[in-house]
């Protein structure tokens, strides 16, 4: 955010504060906490405080969605609308049923809001035909040109002049799906619609969700879609029932299943539509092109912030990058960003202490919804308060605290490069040795590297915290670590990977791991596991993968000569973490990543998708680390500063 904007809406860190704790006191006095109990007090405030409506609302192609509409009974004021568009279920359906929770967060479902609830197109009981992130049509000519933000400003058209007692505002928001839903409503806008939260949303599933640089999360996609993508021929009030896999054993289940094709003819007999989309597109071709809604950012009026977790196992590239689209696209416009330490949605549904067997020292998600959410729609819904948040707002992992920043990443970062050297080590001075210097792995697909050691048959939502040390100890996982630090390292900022790598086939996989070490003398915490201590555990920071043909291009694939040095980037995502005193700074280097990402063959076939088990063979991997050849992480680097306290 710059210009006049960013003048009004950043203010001094210490006015955040005092805005902090004035919503803090507030909320105590007024706010009724979700806690033993709370759930059913909740449940009847919603019964006796709001009346329920259910409408068909028509769009300009005549398709009708299915919309309640949640109105306070008081009627001796006026209200915001506060909406969000779903293909999950505005359920419990009938004007007689009430939900036992709504809205954000049970701080703004006190204060008052017009709440609405949207089945959109072709789900649930809305018309139409279903598109999985529909693509934007930047030229409309007709009504027959429809997308999200057409449907979303005819929602909104209607709602206006069909809801009593409204204020003439709009606000949206929504987590992971509904979450790309309310990023889209922001382009060319309804006038009304004045703040917008996107939180976890799908920005691009190529990067997001079922594709990592091209690298297929399976257990992830494969356990969503076999459920949500069945198809739903007429409207209903019914959820797809979900897959049972018939173990518990998530590493033998996929490994037995073989490819995308295979796990299609076993078990998903060609009844999911897009499982059969992604066999049919495994580039990044035009279909995966139109599913980006990041170059359609344009012409954002709304005030947004957007929402994401650190340790978000499905959607930590769609906040980051909606975020800088719309910084880029819309200098002028009022954009904030919120990353706490949280998984998918734990800043709505957990109190955010902790992730795994890591704590993060204090009830990280109250604090959100209390001096950020609330803060954020009352004033831009209700002219309530002085908008005093700061651009980004940012937990710092490590540390342990909140930080306020004017941009994201911070502007005062410095870049430096951390690099692989011998023996294991990890450095900030380049190596030494002029060539030769490597080390060498043989990567089996048969006996691939599993992502953490209890495996089930989804993707854990703890495996982004989990202790490395399982994966460190195999031969065919490098490990690079610094000495032990004397004084903190702040990294901030993206992180890059810049390996220099070869392969005795025509195919890999490369996956890289930012790891916290921690001292053998680190304390436990409350909530441990039995037998569990943090002496010497490896935290996980930050992970990515890459499927080694997408290198040069994710449009066209191209083999690696075998045994030729070759150059490899690999984007890892932001971070803001601290590695303290008494800590080491680990990087971790494989090939393979089970059952989290789908097995590399090795071998060279134009689609992985339908890789027959002959095509599945052994390779020797090498890494190098010399001048000639230095494989290291590009990182920013941040010099301590003072935290914004919860």
């Amino acid at each position: 955010m710059r210009g006049r904007d960013a003048g009004r809406v950043v203010r001094s860190r210490r006015g955040c504060l005092f805005l902090a704790w004035a919503v803090l006191v507030l909320a105590s006095c007024t706010v009724q906490p979700l806690g033993e109990g709370a759930q059913d007090d909740t449940a009847r405030f919603i019964r006796e405080n709001y009346e329920k409506r259910e409408v068909r609302i028509p769009m300009r192609d005549g398709v009708h969605l299915f919309t309640a509409i949640y109105s306070p009974r008081d009627r001796s004021r006026t209200y915001p609308i506060l909406m969000r568009r779903t293909p999950y279920s505005v359920s419990p359906y009938g004007e007689d049923a009430y939900p036992d929770r709504m809205g954000p967060s049970d701080i703004l479902l006190r204060e008052g809001y017009i709440f609405v609830f949207q089945d959109v197109r072709g789900t649930y009981m809305s018309e139409g035909q279903f598109v999985n992130m529909t693509p934007h049509v930047p030229e409309k000519t007709g009504p027959e040109d429809i997308d999200e933000s057409t449907d979303t400003y005819d929602t909104i058209e209607w709602l206006l002049a069909n809801v009593e007692n409204h204020n003439g505002r709009v606000g949206m928001w929504g987590i992971s799906y509904p979450g790309f839903y309310a990023a889209a409503s922001m382009i060319d806008a309804h006038p009304a619609l004045t703040a917008v939260s996107p939180q976890a949303p799908i920005a691009d599933w190529w990067f997001d969700d079922f594709h990592h640089h091209g690298a297929f999360f399976l257990p992830h996609a494969f356990n969503f879609l076999s459920s949500f993508g069945l198809p739903r021929p007429e409207p209903t009030t019914r959820r797809n029932p979900r897959f049972q896999h018939g173990t518990p054993d998530g590493y033998s289940f996929f490994l037995e299943m073989g490819s995308a094709a295979r796990g299609n003819e076993r078990y998903l007999e060609n009844r999911i539509p897009f499982w059969d989309s992604i066999i049919a597109h495994p580039n990044y071709d035009e279909f995966w092109q139109a599913r980006n809604i990041l170059p359609h950012l344009n012409n954002v009026a709304p005030a947004v912030m957007t929402v994401g977790g650190w340790f978000d196992a499905e959607d930590l590239y769609g906040p980051l990058n909606i975020y800088r689209s719309i910084e880029d696209k819309n200098p002028e416009a009022v954009n904030l960003l919120v990353m706490g330490p949280w998984r998918h949605g734990g800043w709505a549904r957990t109190d955010g202490t902790s992730l795994g067997n890591v704590t993060f020292g204090s009830r990280t998600g109250p604090f959100y919804r209390e001096t950020m959410e609330a803060v954020f729609f009352q004033h831009f819904l209700k002219d309530e308060g002085e908008m005093t948040l700061p651009e980004a707002y940012v937990f710092e992992t490590g540390e342990n605290r909140w930080r306020t920043f004017p941009d994201w990443p911070p502007p005062e970062t410095r870049e430096g490069f951390l690099y692989l050297r011998e023996d294991g080590g990890l450095s900030f001075d380049p190596p030494t040795a002029a060539t030769g210097a490597l080390d060498t792995w043989l990567s089996d697909p048969w006996n691939p590297v599993p992502y953490t050691q209890d495996i089930t048959v989804g993707m854990t939502r703890e495996y982004m915290t989990d202790d490395q040390r399982f994966a460190a100890r195999r031969p065919d996982v490098m490990t690079y670590q610094t000495d032990v630090l004397e004084e903190p390292v702040t990294l901030a900022g993206p992180l890059v990977a810049e390996l220099w790598v070869s392969t005795s086939r025509e195919a890999a996989d490369w996956v890289v791991k930012l790891v916290d070490v921690f001292p053998p003398s680190a304390p436990d915490h409350e909530g441990l596991p039995r037998g569990m201590h943090m002496g010497e555990y490896q935290m996980m920071v930050r992970s990515e993968v890459i499927r080694g043909r997408f290198r040069n291009s994710y449009q066209e694939p191209e083999p690696f000569v075998p045994d030729r040095p070759t150059r490899v980037r690999l984007p890892l995502q932001d971070v803001l973490h601290t590695f303290r005193p008494g800590h080491r700074i680990m990087i971790q280097v494989q090939s393979t990543w089970f059952p989290l990402v789908d097995r590399n063959p090795q071998s060279w076939v134009d689609n992985i998708y339908r890789a027959r088990e002959e095509d599945y063979v052994e390779a020797t991997h090498r890494l190098y680390r010399s001048r000639r050849y230095p494989s290291r992480i590009q990182v920013g680097l941040l010099s301590g500063g003072e935290g914004a306290g919860n």
